[in-house]
């Protein structure tokens, strides 16, 4: 902590909150004695991930990221870049052995990103490390094509675990108790994430479409009028909602960051709601799916009374209003 230059009386706060603690084992209601802590921190307390991460902080260059336990190194690999990343490997493996660490090198893959990758072979210290097609991050399933297939089949996966649990375990049908429910438990885990491919948009619907079919008093109705009977958008439109929103704050905080994003044209001669979004050109495909790309045809289509709303509150009444008619 010091050499990152942090104040004394922080320093001296942590020391005393780290020194002078004492531990003991208990099995089977035998103890053992007393023994003094001299390293690491208390198991859940909130200062263990900052403290490793100053800790690690001197990981050296070409690390993309640390937390805790879960550290990636990349790079752009081109001719000669297998062996920069090589260097930065063997980098790690110097300070892990400097600072009394190891790496656990059992865990270690190598994912390939992109197309023509060379997928070269690397090793961490005297053991090859295999590469792998898909590999978890921080709970994200990441796979060699950036593709969300296999996340949004995870997701899936889990709102119809809940969902089985909700059919078994709870008596009622009726529309508030199962509403509740699967909007408190079931959409956090669907709407989190915004799917490229109709399979993948499809798979995710279907999960809802199976929780409105437990509510009593829908049946022989369309999913369009079930959407409508209990209140509810489908999930594409409720992710359109959560980026109009987003829209709508950046262009009313009068800041400049507003400007950064999008280009405004807010002519009274603009088409249909006066205040309409420049769409960038770009050679990329996948550049259409970024955000400041992807909502700029759908503000431009609101109606002027739904952009012009004075609050964010009144912003939002008038989008449902006109999301309503587009389940």
């Amino acid at each position: 902590m010091s050499s990152i230059q942090l104040n004394k009386n922080i320093i001296q706060w942590v020391n005393n909150w780290l020194m002078g603690r004492a531990q003991r084992v208990v099995v089977n209601g035998a103890t053992s004695g007393w023994q003094m802590v001299t390293s690491g921190v208390p198991q859940g307390f909130i200062l263990g991930p900052v403290l490793f991460n100053v800790f690690i902080n001197d990981l050296g260059v070409g690390v993309l990221s640390k937390f805790a336990n879960n550290t990636k190194l990349g790079g752009v690999v081109d001719s000669g870049g297998g062996k920069a990343l090589q260097r930065d490997l063997d980098r790690l493996e110097s300070w892990a052995i400097t600072n009394h660490m190891k790496f656990n090198k059992g865990k270690c893959r190598v994912l390939h990103l992109g197309r023509g990758n060379p997928s070269y072979m690397y090793r961490l210290g005297d053991e090859t490390l295999e590469s792998s097609p898909a590999e978890r991050d921080l709970g994200v399933m990441v796979d060699s094509k950036l593709s969300m297939s296999q996340q949004c089949a995870l997701a899936a996966r889990r709102a119809n675990r809940i969902l089985g649990c909700i059919e078994h375990g709870i008596a009622s049908q009726s529309k508030e108790v199962i509403v509740l429910l699967c909007s408190a438990l079931v959409q956090p885990h669907l709407e989190y994430w915004a799917p490229q491919y109709k399979k993948d948009i499809k798979l995710l619907e279907s999960v809802q479409r199976r929780a409105m079919k437990m509510v009593k008093g829908l049946e022989g109705k369309t999913c369009e009028e079930w959407l409508r009977d209990l209140g509810l958008l489908s999930l594409k439109n409720r992710r359109l909602r959560g980026d109009l929103i987003a829209v709508y704050n950046f262009l009313t905080r009068g800041s400049g960051e507003a400007g950064d994003l999008f280009s405004v044209n807010t002519s009274d001669r603009t088409f249909r709601n006066g205040v309409k979004l420049r769409q960038g050109k770009f050679r990329l495909y996948i550049r259409k799916r970024f955000f400041t790309e992807r909502v700029a045809a759908r503000w431009n289509r609101l109606p002027r009374d739904v952009v012009t709303a004075p609050s964010l509150s009144e912003f939002k009444k008038r989008l449902d209003c006109a999301l309503s008619h587009m389940v």
